[in-house]
């Protein structure tokens, strides 16, 4: 059998081994890289697209997908033709795009993505050889490799995104998903003309949720039976939703007391890799809009969360939403006030967080956390000693600080 050709000559062997120095400090912090290209992809992102958790997220997996993909492919075969990555956290993207009607910048996205690892490689370049000679070498050689591997994965996700666009004008969920973004965007649609189109009723009480999951490729399927299991939990036969993105859907529920929390917490269980973000409860057009908003706003809280929680309510993150409208200084707030508590084990500052919320009451505080009331009294002394003053008259400071703490880690 023969052995195929390359379009183009190899590196020479000093060159192949400096492009493998390179790659190999690149997957040794690919943080350090991919952040820097997310700043600049998303900073020339649609709003629409920053306004979403999932697609933010959904890029940031794109990117250190593309990263990966090019800088293993040149440790195992330094200089030569990277085969275009078109995976799913890449696909997803595209697709993704397209239900919205934006796909026109994720070509665009990829191009400045493209320019700024670019960049960085040639930082990388400089401080791997002073040579001349082989940093000319270099620096053609992966010139050749990045942009023949960006122009490869751009025209595999082009094809994709003329399929996509194909098949869903061919379906209803574009005309949903349409008639759901001009009520986001606040479009003077009526109301009565708005419930025919969408086929459900808005004039009455709904909630709002973005069912999601953290995995690059998750199964539709169960993201659909968490919206079911949100519907049953609000009493309702069913619930109304449309697909956001690969890895999410927006869903509304009727019913004017929302849906039952420690219904859906158990249905979770059941439910691997999903997490539900849920809005407030509201009526008609505008509560349809405001509690979508809601639930994105916690969303956000939960993609921050150190801790993996599941479920939240925007009631539960309303607080914190606000107060961590300028990050920076919510984060040197929250250390001013809880000084050492800050850092302190998880159970400690749970206990004083538990504590306020429960009107300072130790035996509701030991109830609620399934603890011995004596070892709450144990850990609000430790937690006393290790604040820069005592909790008595700063209850709404320290409670809030702690609600920072719990959903933005610190720094």
């Amino acid at each position: 059998m023969s052995t195929p050709v390359s379009p183009w000559p190899a590196p020479s062997p000093r060159i192949a081994e400096l492009i493998r120095e390179g790659c190999g400090l690149m997957l040794s912090t690919p943080e350090d890289v991919a952040g820097e290209v997310d700043a600049v992809t998303l900073a020339h992102t649609d709003p629409a697209v920053l306004a979403d958790p999932s697609f933010v997220e959904a890029i940031r997996r794109a990117n250190r997908a593309n990263l990966l993909h090019w800088a293993e492919a040149n440790v195992r075969e330094p200089g030569a033709p990277v085969a275009p990555n078109l995976g799913p956290e890449v696909v997803n993207v595209a697709r993704d795009m397209v239900r919205r009607g934006i796909d026109a910048v994720t070509l665009d996205a990829y191009r400045t993505g493209q320019n700024a690892a670019w960049r960085l490689w040639m930082a990388l370049a400089f401080r791997l050889t002073s040579d001349p000679d082989e940093l000319s070498e270099l620096l053609d050689v992966t010139a050749r490799s990045i942009f023949a591997f960006v122009d490869a994965t751009i025209a595999g996700i082009t094809a994709q995104v003329l399929r996509e666009r194909e098949r869903l004008t061919r379906g209803t969920h574009a005309e949903r998903l349409e008639v759901v973004t001009l009520i986001l965007e606040g479009a003077p649609i009526a109301q009565a003309r708005a419930s025919t189109r969408l086929q459900y009723e808005l004039d009455r009480h709904h909630t709002a949720a973005v069912v999601f999951s953290d995995s690059a490729d998750p199964d539709q399927g169960v993201l659909g039976r968490a919206a079911e299991a949100l519907a049953r939990a609000a009493g309702a036969r069913a619930p109304f939703s449309v697909t956001a993105s690969a890895s999410s859907l927006w869903v509304w529920v009727p019913g004017a007391d929302g849906p039952d929390a420690d219904l859906v917490r158990a249905a979770l269980d059941g439910l691997p890799d999903t997490r539900i973000a849920l809005g407030s409860t509201d009526r008609g057009l505008a509560g349809f809009r405001r509690s979508h908003l809601d639930a994105l706003t916690t969303q956000r809280l939960l993609h921050r969360t150190p801790d993996h929680v599941r479920l939240a309510s925007y009631a539960e993150v309303q607080v914190v939403a606000l107060a961590t409208q300028d990050e920076e200084r919510a984060r040197e707030f929250a250390e001013r006030t809880l000084g050492g508590l800050a850092d302190a084990p998880a159970d400690l500052r749970e206990t004083v967080r538990t504590y306020v919320r429960e009107g300072f009451s130790a035996s509701r505080t030991a109830e609620r956390l399934f603890t011995h009331r004596n070892t709450i009294l144990n850990r609000l002394g430790r937690a006393e000693e290790l604040m820069p003053a005592p909790l008595t008259g700063r209850t709404v400071q320290v409670g809030v600080a702690l609600e920072v703490v719990r959903w933005l880690g610190t720094r």
